[in-house]
């Protein structure tokens, strides 16, 4: 199923190096740039594509590729990723792609991935393969989809783990512009990193599960799909009128103890000429994991070292053009944690909204205890607007499979400074009779903290919703519990 094959190799594939590589269908096949020259393309000569070659990104960051393809590969960061993927619309298109990830792949003293997939053979390609439809004349950078209709795009995918890649995210903005929908098709057996499911929660995109015994379903709502006006679709609901959900959505073994620590934060920042970004998400970082992040990319894999001032830079730059700025974020190997970043200059000042997720196995708790003091150095320090904490079970890798995961539980709601003045600190404590919100910060301005519970009482949801109804109850002021 998987078309995508990938050279990691410890030099960076140079012209000569990649030259080499594009001859594997040998000397009459046609090589296009797209996205800018940001992507090569091999193509026969009556313009079908078999295979495009995305730049390569330098990996700086440890365990990336284990995180993404799986633990085994004999490479170690920093290493070189270029991906190469095939046009399933022409048999041999996969073979080609093997051996120009191959032959990077022995040019320069790395391997591929999938291992196997590599090889240096020259592979003959056919004339008149394939559909021409999807001629990079049509779709350009993505002309390597596997199916378009008037009201979906569709890709197949089958790597271990699928992520934000610099191809997906165009991808759906393609399918944003064109008013269709992108349907990722996968096996059950992949998992989703934090970043690529909130990037399909809210995007024109759709995760397929295809189940080989009953057909397709949808990976993050279980609902089964079946083909209806040119898209993959929920199918009618049954006989009581509740959605048909697959029975390989439902989990089949038990509890694994697995947990993890969800935090959603926003901050509002005056817009000040030496303002640095991302100083409110190194701090949470170093106090609930003991370390500072370890990397961060506008895509994964996350090629940088942290770095405040360089995610500055570039907001800043994107900023002049009206742009907001989101961005990957990630820990060490040994301390399960990621997160995505986005900032945006709002009429209230420059915003970043953050979520962050930690993995915690069944021996460790995780860090509940620091979440006060958390939340008021976020309020005292880092302009803290609002702050929901929430605990759930789930893998500690972080990623989400393609099967039912409990829902998460609130464990704690901040309100910052600012916040709590607008609702009016006497208003804002009486939310809750039973929550007393602590006072955290100056006396004179005070950010209140309230303890909802330990993430496992699903009461908490009741007392949420009975502030969040408070504060609506002000008029002219808009519950902040959702940052």
């Amino acid at each position: 199923m998987t078309q995508d094959v990938i050279a990691l190799t410890p030099q960076m594939p140079d012209a000569k190096a990649l030259l080499a590589a594009l001859h594997a269908g040998g000397p009459d096949l046609r090589v296009n740039r797209a996205a800018g020259g940001a992507v090569a393309q091999l193509c026969a000569d009556d313009g079908q594509l078999l295979v495009s070659v995305e730049a390569p990104r330098y990996l700086q960051v440890p365990g990336e590729t284990a995180r993404l393809l799986g633990a085994g590969l004999p490479v170690r960061e920093p290493v070189w990723w270029t991906e190469v993927r095939a046009s399933s619309g022409v048999e041999a298109a996969r073979r080609l792609a093997g051996s120009v990830a191959g032959r990077l792949a022995v040019l320069l003293g790395g391997t591929t991935w999938p291992r196997e997939a590599g090889h240096t053979d020259v592979v003959a390609v056919p004339r008149g393969q394939g559909d021409t439809a999807g001629a990079p004349g049509r779709l350009g950078v993505l002309a390597d989809l596997d199916a378009s209709t008037d009201t979906a795009l569709v890709a197949l995918h089958d790597r271990p783990v699928l992520a934000v890649t610099t191809w997906l995210t165009e991808a759906i903005r393609a399918a944003g512009r064109s008013g269709r929908e992108l349907c990722l098709v996968t096996s059950r057996n992949t998992r989703l990193t934090l970043p690529a499911r909130t990037l399909l929660e809210r995007g024109p995109a759709r995760w397929v599960v295809l189940d080989p015994e009953h057909g397709y379903y949808d990976g993050l709502s279980g609902a089964v799909l079946h083909w209806h006006e040119g898209r993959l679709a929920p199918a009618a609901p049954a006989a009581d009128d509740r959605p048909r959900i697959a029975e390989a959505f439902r989990p089949s073994a038990g509890p694994s103890g697995e947990r993890q620590l969800l935090l959603s934060l926003r901050t509002v920042h005056p817009a000040r000429e030496h303002l640095v970004l991302g100083g409110a998400l190194e701090e949470t970082w170093q106090l609930l994991t003991g370390a500072p992040p370890a990397g961060w990319a506008t895509a994964e894999p996350v090629n940088a070292p942290w770095s405040p001032r360089q995610l500055t830079d570039l907001a800043r730059t994107r900023a002049r053009r009206s742009q907001p700025t989101w961005s990957v974020v990630v820990g060490t190997p040994d301390r399960p944690a990621i997160a995505t970043l986005h900032i945006a200059h709002t009429r209230a000042g420059v915003e970043e909204h953050i979520t962050l997720a930690l993995g915690h196995t069944a021996d460790e708790d995780p860090p509940l205890d620091r979440l006060p003091e958390l939340a008021e150095a976020l309020a005292t320090h880092h302009n803290l607007a609002t702050m929901i904490t929430e605990l759930r079970p789930a893998r500690a890798d972080l990623t989400t499979p393609a099967h039912y995961e409990p829902p998460s539980i609130p464990v704690s709601l901040t309100l910052g400074p600012d916040a709590t003045a607008d609702l009016g600190l006497g208003h804002a404590h009486k939310a809750s009779p039973d929550t007393t919100p602590a006072h955290l910060g100056p006396t004179t301005r005070p950010a209140l903290h309230y303890t909802l519970g330990d993430g496992t009482d699903p009461t908490a949801w009741q007392r949420l919703r009975r502030i969040d109804q408070h504060f609506e109850s002000r008029d002219g002021v808009s519950a902040p519990a959702s940052p």
